[in-house]
């Protein structure tokens, strides 16, 4: 008993001095936070306006600013600065500059390719680089009808190291710096191509309008050969195809290039050489497939006949293929051919393939437009037809179909598909329609191969394809999509006289496709 009363009393005791030392604790506590809010009222208080009056002023206030910056970002929105106009303006031909690599050696012969599009009289500026002094380095633009003629500047401190090549890489390389350096005003592009290049100068800004000048671009394509391309590079564009770099690019270009030089002696070509300092420039090559280098020989028929689905800016190479028409007198005069005709009648279609067929005749049908017509009997289907027929070799003078760096396919699985070919003859404009014509052409000693097929040779039946077409500089504003063609008429099997077929080529409507009619 005396034990336990003992602990209750302890216990008390314990709680007792707990108590004294929590209240005064909880009182300190209390008044501390009281203070707290009391001193916040205060100074939310303090810091309201004393009357509606102030509060209305300020909404006024701040109305009228917000009402300032509409009106003055409407005005910066309908009045641009001068350098934002000019920004936004469509490139002309009058924003880019040619710069041509040329040899004093085959001048007299190629000049005549830039005879065909070039465009004198200041429509155009460029200047052609050759290595040395010739005829026309004193005759005045307007009577040679070719650009003004400069002489590269002095290389030989360059080093060269490349076994197989030719020092004048070095100076060719150096063409777009030499062009820059002249400091031609309004320039957005420099434009660099061969000799033998041929460019389709309305194409050619089709292209550039696409992309930003004042940013930095290197816009070119590949060679055809796989191999080339593995020699050299993927990321490379092809010089004899021609390529453009835009002015901020040449800019820097021109600051470093010769200090590049110096670090690739043992490279082989100029193209290789521009591609390692646009490496180090940290500019990819942006790739366009209407620049051609044409590292092939032979026929660029299955080429052109199923050109990609974009504008055609460039051909090269055009001394080492066959002419473009074989009838023509020599291959400028080819090239002269399509200028004068398609390219000046509808220059964003020329070469745009566009695939229907004859129903009645079984007739598969191939319009590359402003170039050649291609028939052949039976049905191939557009993905057969939209590629590459083999009548070339690669570059290494092989028929072998795995050197290239794209899909081909031999000229016909069947000796009955050999397609009948019919090139342009003639082109004209017939109110707001053009009108081409095309001629079948037979080597000399052809033969046709025996067919057992029950269906009618074109050979045979078919002698000139008219094509109508109205012109549509806007196509490639638009999504890429091949033209579709319908034949208007075609002769019938057995029935003598007319032998002309007739073609319309234009805007697919809704709903139409290449087949077969009634397919």
């Amino acid at each position: 008993m005396k034990g336990g009363g003992g602990k209750e009393t302890v216990t008390a005791s314990f709680l007792r001095l707990l108590l004294v030392l929590l209240l005064p604790l909880t009182a300190l506590y209390f008044f501390y936070t009281l203070h707290l809010l009391l001193t916040s009222a205060s100074s939310a208080a303090s810091s309201c306006p004393p009357d509606s009056t102030a509060a209305t002023t300020s909404t006024v206030s701040v109305a009228r600013m917000s009402a300032n910056l509409t009106a003055a970002a409407a005005g910066l929105s309908e009045e641009k600065p001068p350098a934002a106009e000019a920004a936004s303006a469509a490139t002309t031909l009058q924003h880019v500059v040619f710069g041509i690599a040329a040899s004093s050696r085959f001048w007299d012969k190629r000049k005549e390719y830039i005879r065909v599009w070039w465009r004198p009289r200041g429509a155009m500026r460029g200047y052609v680089w050759l290595d040395r002094e010739v005829r026309e380095s004193n005759l005045s633009t307007a009577r040679t009808g070719l650009p003004a003629i400069r002489i590269s500047s002095d290389t030989s401190a360059f080093p060269y190291t490349h076994r197989r090549g030719h020092r004048s890489a070095i100076r060719i390389s150096r063409i777009v710096s030499e062009t820059f350096r002249l400091g031609l005003p309004g320039v957005r592009w420099f434009v660099m191509g061969d000799d033998d290049t041929v460019f389709f100068p309305d194409n050619l800004l089709t292209v550039l309008n696409k992309f930003d000048h004042r940013q930095p671009y290197y816009i070119g394509s590949l060679s055809e050969s796989h191999l080339q391309n593995i020699y050299f590079s993927y990321g490379m564009a092809y010089g004899g195809g021609g390529f453009a770099i835009s002015r901020p690019l040449a800019e820097a270009l021109a600051g470093m290039q010769d200090g590049c030089l110096r670090r690739y002696p043992a490279l082989y070509g100029s193209d290789d050489r521009i591609q390692a300092c646009m490496a180090e420039l940290g500019v990819p090559l942006t790739k366009h497939p209407g620049f051609h280098q044409y590292d092939v020989y032979g026929d660029l028929l299955g080429l052109l006949a199923a050109h990609p689905v974009a504008p055609i800016v460039t051909l090269h190479h055009l001394d080492v293929v066959k002419p473009l028409f074989p009838d023509a007198r020599s291959r400028p005069a080819a090239v002269r051919r399509l200028f004068d005709g398609p390219v000046r009648l509808d220059s964003a279609g020329v070469m745009q393939q566009s695939i229907c067929y004859d129903g009645a005749n079984r007739w598969t049908v191939s319009v590359a437009w402003g170039f050649a017509v291609l028939v052949a009997r039976g049905i191939m289907s557009p993905r057969e037809m939209e590629m590459p027929a083999r009548t070339f070799l690669n570059w290494y003078r092989r028929a072998d179909y795995t050197a290239y760096a794209f899909n081909t396919r031999p000229l016909a699985r069947s000796p009955c598909q050999k397609p009948a070919v019919y090139y342009l003859s003639s082109a004209r404009r017939g109110g707001e329609t053009t009108v081409t014509r095309y001629e079948r052409w037979r080597h000399p000693n052809e033969t046709r191969p025996a067919c057992r097929w029950d269906i009618a040779d074109p050979d045979a039946h078919l002698d000139h394809v008219v094509v109508l077409k109205k012109p549509d500089p806007g196509i490639w504003d638009r999504s890429p999509r091949r033209n579709c063609c319908r034949v208007v008429s075609s002769p019938k099997a057995g029935k003598k006289g007319e032998k002309t077929m007739t073609i319309d080529v234009g805007v697919c409507r809704v709903g139409e496709f290449s087949q077969v009619a009634g397919a």
